[in-house]
Parts: C-alpha cells; structure tokens; sequence
C-alpha cells in the first residue's frame, strides 16, 4: 500500500478519486429571477463532494471559488489524472479541511462553464447556447443561486463558508444574504469591493474579447471560431495581478529564452493558451462583470446596514504582497465587522507569492482555518488543564487570579498583547466574559483562534484605530507595558476604548534588583525578568514611582494597587509601606479621571 509520501488518487492523504456530480435545482414558475431583472428558465448546478454527511448535517463546509476556479477542489478525476483539483492541499483526510470531519461541498458557479447553467448552456427555449442572451449575474445571484442548490440537496446550516478572492466575496455575502444558514464565514484575500486598479485590469482583459474579430456579439458557438486571442490576452493581463513583484523578479527577472523572447513573455504565452482550453469567453465576461460589480455599501445602503446582518463568526486573511486585494481591503472588512459588534478574528499572512498565495502557499493559511473552525465554540471547558505557564511560571497563576477577581462577569474585556490567550480563557470560563485578544505574533493568533476566543493580529503601538470610544468595560495590559515602543500612546488609547483599563508590570525598583547594580554593577536577572541586557523584549523597564506620576501626569485615577512580592523580606518590605522597594511586579486598575 502506498505511504503518505505518494502522491495521486492512491495518496494517504487523498480524497482519492471522486465522481462530479449535476442537479436539477428547481425554479419557480416563471424563472429564476436575478437581481438584474433578467430570468432563467431553467438551473442546472454541478458539484463535487467529499467526507461524509453527519446525521444531523451539521459538518456541511461550503467552499466557494474564485473567478476562474470550478467544482473540481480536491482528488482525482480518474486514475491517470496528471493533477488533483484546485485546492487539494487544503481538503482531505487529515488536511486543514478534514474530510474525516466535515462534509466539503463545491459548485460551479452560476454563470460558469464548467456544467453550472452559463452561457454555453442550451436554453430550453430554442434549444441553442445562450450565447449574447444569458442575462446579466450578481454576485448576490451566484450566492442565491448556492443557496437553493444547498437546500435541495438536504443542507439547510453550514458549519463554515469559505472563499478567497471573488470567492471571499460569495463568502461575506452569504453571511448578509443568509445570516441563519452559516455558522462561521472565512475571508481570505478579498474586500467588500474592487479597488479602481482592479476594475481596470478586468475593464481592459474584457475589451480584449469583445475587440475579438471570432467574438461574434457573444454568439460564437455555432461558428468555426472561438475568441480565442482575445480571451487569451484577458488571461494574461489577470495572471500579471495574481503574482507580486518579488514573485515575478524571483521566477523570471529580465531573462530570456533561446529565441530571445523573455521568460515571462513566454510564461504568460503558456498561461493564456493553457486557459483556452478549458475556459470560456463568455463566461469570463459574465463572471468579472458580477465581481467589479460586486459593493457592499451601494447593494445595501451603507456598510453598517449590511453588516447588521451578520451573526456568523468570521475569520478574515490578507496576504502580504497581494497587491490586486491588497491587505488594507481586508483590514478595512474586518475593522467594519468589529466596529459594528461582530465576532471576527483578522491576520495578515506574510505571503511572497501575491494574491495567487492562498492556492499554492497554505500551511499557515491552513492552520489558521482548521483551528478556527474546530473551535468555534465560546465556552471553554470547566474540566480543562491549567495553563502551562502555571506549573512553569508559578507567579503566573497569582497574577491571573488578580486580574480575574478585577473583573465582573459578563462583561467585554480587550486584552492587549494577549500573547496565548491564557487570561481570555480564563475570563470566558469562569467568567463567561466576551474577551478579545490583539497581539502580532502569528502563532499567538493560532493558540488564541484554539481556545474559541476571537483575535486582531495588531501592533498596539501603532493604536487601536479599529475598536471605537468606550467599546469594552476592561482593556487588559498584562506584562506587556515593558516591550511596546509606545507605552504612554498604548495607555492612552487602552482608556480611550475601554472604561477601566488593568496594567501588570515589573517593577524594576525592587530591592534585589537595586542590590544587584550595586554590589555587581550589571543588570539583573531574575524570574520576570529573566533576559540579558543585549536580548531582551523588554525596552521601557519602570518602577511603581515612575507609573504613578505618568498616570498622574495623564490625568488617570487609580482605582486598585496591589504589590506583588517575593520572599519573606520583600513582603515585610511592602506590608511597611515601602511597596516600590518590596514589590517585583505590581497590577493596577485605571481610568481616566471623572469616569465612573
């Protein structure tokens, strides 16, 4: 039997050969009617399937594709197929989408060429391709359009809907459009509409086609010639935005060929003919019109209007060098969510392959996803083990505890520099807070997207512009004050989106660190801070004294002081009233002055 190295339909980790399946969707009476105005008389969706269907049909995963993509996600059309489907290394035993796990559906698209009703499609009518006669589509059309398909095969919930690029855009559709039908939506490499650069390159790929001598009005079918130069040109404009820069400087630079044509000359030729062979004009035309189209603000009056809507949790994902949905759509997407008091976790992947990153360069990507939907639960178990950093880092414990009793249950707590998660975790099971983390290490993002808890990966020195005034009841600073560049700017804006804001800190007056500089004239070490000078994260030491007159200075009322302390004589030093002496690290809760 072939191990997991093999690859093909006998692969371990394959979903192994797998047959397209067609259905009938019905319509009603008078056609299927679209957005536009224009109808369909008849709906045919083709599909592909994998895992099994729960009982309760509740692991249905929906993926939708991107402009040129189809059904065919993940295995082998037959045994001698030379390549699996589009996103093969995503969906599969073991994979970020588990086919042990869930039930992974995908279909063409309305407007497709790939056996979903399109253009090429007979209309029953006169028994001839649709041709120039197929109506107009909407993105809000081809999610419908999912939708019905869902419901007539059984499904009526999705567990997750997920797309990148225009199938990011079906996603966050489906999440206005059907807010009962999806449990969580993933975003990845999208935006709630086109930017002008975007609409150009498809403006100009489309004149390409019609400018076609074969186009035809659209009616070619029926002729000996196809558009083939000018779809092919429409190809090759669109593949130079699905690549970065570094990506295209890496691959093929200014070099040439032995017919001293340049490589990416010869490149974008075998892309443009490649895409012929199996694609169609028509369709191209309907489908980018659909996504320049595609605006979320002028469909449904504003964006807080839609985004009302949602009640799905949603996991949004830039990628860095995308530069057709570049990262600022997504983050613009995701500030939207949050500031109209959605559940939504946004990281920006650091992807040198460009927008064409989510296809070929997913082992974050993957991790991301499959973390995010295996636990998108917010009630984290009673029974669980106590955090790691407990047994290794005892004080640990103490500090948590703190912070926990300064907190009310049922509130919504922001915690900044949140790193695992831990004290969020700790707040939503006894609790039973709404917390979320921001932090920028991506694997904080994962440890924190595991424990159920939501997550902005965010450099809080660069402000929290995203949350709006006065959003949370507590904004947690948890030995997290000594590593920013920015600790006045962080706390003012801590206590700008939070009404009390609770700093834990070390403090560096302490009198075995004083001891230390004295008798060995070096800086110290010790368990909180147990780093050397020239390696250490820690760039802005304080002491309480220090902390006190910048609050005072900054006009916040301190509302609780404790001093932590170690040792026997450290805690006489503190209960003497020499806390800034005795204390080695110390937990303050803070407001502004005049808050309640």
């Amino acid at each position: 039997m072939p191990g997991p190295e093999s690859i093909g339909p006998q692969a371990a980790n394959s979903v192994g050969i797998v047959t397209p399946e067609t259905v009938q969707v019905p319509v009603p009476a008078g056609g299927l009617e679209l957005e536009g105005g224009g109808r369909l008389p008849e709906l045919t969706v083709a599909f592909e399937r994998y895992g099994d269907l729960a009982p309760d049909k509740s692991n249905a995963v929906y993926i939708c594709h991107a402009l040129t993509g189809d059904a065919h996600v993940a295995g082998y059309h037959s045994p001698d197929d030379p390549k699996p489907g589009w996103w093969d290394q995503m969906v599969g035993p073991g994979k970020a989408l588990d086919t042990n796990r869930y039930h992974v559906i995908c279909a063409n698209i309305l407007g497709g060429c790939k056996g979903t009703t399109g253009p090429g499609s007979i209309s029953p009518e006169n028994g001839k391709p649709y041709g120039s006669r197929f109506p107009d589509i909407t993105v809000g059309d081809i999610v419908r359009v999912q939708h019905d398909f869902l419901k007539h095969i059984g499904i009526d919930r999705l567990e997750a809907v997920i797309g990148g690029s225009l199938g990011g855009m079906q996603a966050i559709e489906w999440a206005i459009q059907f807010p009962d039908a999806v449990e969580s939506c993933i975003c990845i490499a999208s935006a709630m509409s086109l930017s002008a650069q975007a609409l150009a390159f498809d403006i100009v790929g489309r004149r390409a086609i019609t400018g076609d001598p074969a186009w035809a009005g659209g009616d070619y079918y029926e002729t000996d010639q196809v558009p083939a130069p000018g779809l092919s040109q429409a190809r090759m404009i669109g593949h130079i935005t699905y690549l970065s820069p570094e990506m295209m400087t890496r691959k093929f630079g200014r070099e040439r060929r032995d017919d001293k044509r340049f490589q990416v000359e010869s490149y974008l030729d075998y892309q443009g003919g490649k895409f012929v062979e199996h694609f169609d004009a028509n369709s191209y035309l309907h489908i980018t019109k659909a996504m320049d189209a595609y605006d979320v603000e002028e469909k449904y009056g504003s964006v807080e209007a839609a985004l009302e809507r949602v009640r799905s949790r949603c996991l949004v994902v830039a990628l860095s060098s995308d530069w057709l949905f570049p990262p600022e759509q997504s983050l613009d997407l995701s500030i939207a969510l949050l500031q109209a008091g959605k559940d939504v976790s946004y990281c920006e992947l650091l992807a040198p392959h460009g927008h064409d990153a989510f296809l070929v360069d997913i082992e974050h990507l993957g991790e991301l996803v499959s973390t995010f939907i295996a636990n998108l639960t917010r009630a984290p178990s009673t029974t669980s083990a106590p955090p790691a950093a407990w047994v290794t880092e005892p004080w640990r414990r103490e500090e948590d505890n703190l912070i926990k009793r300064s907190v009310k249950k049922g509130s919504r707590v922001l915690d900044l520099g949140c790193g695992n998660g831990q004290i969020l975790e700790l707040l939503a099971r006894d609790h039973e807070v709404h917390g979320l983390g921001v932090d920028i290490e991506l694997e904080h993002v994962i440890d924190v997207l595991g424990k159920g808890i939501d997550i902005f990966q965010a450099d809080i020195d660069e402000g929290l512009a995203m949350i709006p005034d006065k959003a949370y009841d507590y904004a947690i600073l948890s030995e997290t004050l000594q590593v920013v560049r920015q600790p006045r700017t962080v706390l003012k804006e801590m206590l700008r989106v939070a009404n009390e804001g609770i700093v834990s800190f070390p403090n560096f007056a302490r009198w075995r660190y004083r001891a230390y500089l004295t008798l060995f004239g070096r800086m110290p070490k010790s368990r909180t801070l147990p780093f050397e000078w020239y390696d250490t994260p820690n760039i802005h030491l304080t002491t309480l004294k220090d902390f006190l007159r910048l609050c005072d200075q900054d006009g916040y009322r301190i509302l609780d002081l404790t001093c932590v302390a170690s040792g026997i004589f450290g805690k006489l030093l503190v209960r003497l009233g020499l806390k800034n002496l005795g204390a080695n690290r110390v937990i303050v809760r803070l407001t502004r002055d005049g808050s309640d």
